[in-house]
């Protein structure tokens, strides 16, 4: 290519906390608006912030699961900016002494692996939100929001694709939700991405200018808008045009990017110490207190996936996709010692059918001792693996245990020799060419017995003992 995308995103992420970071107010989501505010978050006069401790600790929390340094002083910061939903006039923030810094996080994207750096983690108050839909003539507003913990997460201009982008997201949100520091739901807003996208020629080392791309509230989108953008930018410098430094907002329906003002600088918010809290002193043993409640983190439990279990790098990167995704297969493969055989099961049946209703494996009436017995009835011939697929899907459905559904519905695989030996000789006299055809050479014809077979026992002929007596039957 002729030019090199350079990207940097920044993430807000709500902290998951029950009250608001300067205040007590609830965070709960989808209350009637304006039912969860205070004179502190409505920005009255006099009022004084109280910094959440909790948020701090998430904070920090966040800063070590990325390798951040966590800073021991830290500071807030006033930016100053003019909206309907900030009703201060300025956003409580950090600006030159953030909690965290200079971490990475590792992303893996076609095979390859990558560490992209992260320049900062701060703590902010979220603003409150405009309302436009269904009303004329005018808009409301909304201050639930207002005074929302976030995490802004600043990555290095490392990224260069639109797919290492996506990668580094998916990779951020997967730690957030791990280490309990957000549940990072995009759809609740609670996951937010603003992305800075520029092009310069392929193999310099100076930057070009950058668009910020805002309103993307997918990966999809992400992806989509990151891809429209680095080919708006290319055609301005195939023209011998100049890009221009702005804000743009995404439109997913057009799948285009407009402009939306032009970009500010530092300058223009006017930063200066917040003068209504103390700075922030973080020590050693505080650090050292939340580090070791860490859980294992997701990088970490896919190698341990792999070394422990033998199971393919691949099925570790599904497995590890949630904390309950993993623990499902660990606690199945705890009561059914045989891993890959259950990641098979897990990455497949299970996961198919979760997607297909759009369901956490939280949301499954499956439960791990019923995948390990409805395995074991595998291996003990009481049901093959073509019948474990009917069982699986009512246990699915039903929540019910495997034994019950084949005792119920008559599934026992059929092992005994004379029943299978009816069968087969009722195939081979109701199929007299084929059986002529196959002693004449066609060996491929045994599949079509098999199936004959299969078809007149309900598939409940033990495919093993099936195919021997088959052979034998055929040859004779």
């Amino acid at each position: 290519m002729k030019y090199e995308a350079v990207i940097g995103l920044e993430v807000h992420a709500q902290v998951f906390t029950e009250s608001k970071i300067f205040c007590g107010c609830s965070t709960k989501f989808g209350q009637p608006p304006n039912s969860q505010t205070c004179p502190i978050c409505l920005g009255h006069p006099g009022v004084l912030p109280v910094l959440n401790r909790k948020v701090v600790e998430q904070g920090i929390r966040m800063g070590l699961a990325t390798h951040c340094k966590i800073a021991p002083y830290a500071r807030f910061a006033r930016k100053n900016y003019f909206y309907p939903d900030l009703p201060k006039g300025y956003q409580i923030s950090m600006y030159e002494l953030p909690l965290a810094e200079h971490g990475l996080v590792e992303i893996a994207v076609g095979g390859k692996m990558r560490e992209i750096g992260l320049t900062r983690i701060h703590m902010e108050e979220d603003a409150g939100k405009n309302l436009h839909e269904g009303i004329e003539g005018a808009s409301h507003v909304d201050l639930n929001r207002a005074g929302v913990p976030l995490l802004e997460i600043v990555s290095e201009p490392d990224l260069r694709t639109p797919e290492e982008a996506v990668a580094y997201l998916k990779k951020l949100r997967e730690i957030l939700v791990y280490t309990g520091v957000s549940d990072a739901d995009m759809e609740k807003g609670n996951f937010r991405c603003d992305a800075n996208v520029s092009l310069r020629p392929a193999g310099s080392e100076k930057f070009g200018t950058r668009a910020e791309i805002k309103n993307m509230n997918s990966f999809r989108f992400v992806q989509k808008a990151i891809e429209y953008e680095i080919a708006r930018q290319e055609k301005i410098l195939e023209e011998g045009g100049k890009v221009v430094q702005e804000t743009r907002l995404w439109d997913a329906k057009s799948g285009m990017t407009f402009s939306m003002r032009s970009k500010e600088e530092a300058h223009d918010y006017r930063y200066f110490p917040e003068p209504d809290l103390v700075p922030l002193a973080v020590d050693q043993k505080w650090i050292d207190e939340i580090a070791a409640t860490l859980p294992e983190l997701p990088d970490a439990k896919r190698k341990r996936f792999v070394s422990e279990y033998q199971i393919p790098e691949y099925d570790a990167v599904i497995l590890t996709g949630s904390q309950a995704l993993a623990a499902f297969f660990e606690e199945t493969v705890r009561l059914y010692p045989k891993p890959k055989n259950v990641s098979n099961w897990v990455m497949g049946d299970l996961l198919r059918e979760l997607n297909n209703e759009n369901k956490e494996i939280g949301q499954a009436q499956v439960r791990p001792r019923q995948l390990a017995a409805m395995l074991k009835m595998i291996e003990a011939g009481t049901i093959s693996g073509k019948i474990a697929k009917t069982v699986f899907e009512e246990m699915y459905r039903s929540g019910a245990d495997p034994e019950k559904i084949v005792e119920e519905k008559g599934l026992v695989q059929v092992s005994d020799e004379s029943a299978l030996e009816g069968v087969i000789d009722e195939v081979m006299t109701a199929n007299p060419k084929e059986v002529e055809g196959y002693r004449a050479g066609k060996e491929k014809l045994l599949g079509f017995f098999v199936g004959q077979v299969m078809k007149r026992s309900g598939g409940k002929a033990n495919p093993g003992k099936l195919n021997e007596l088959l052979k034998k039957k055929l040859q004779t």
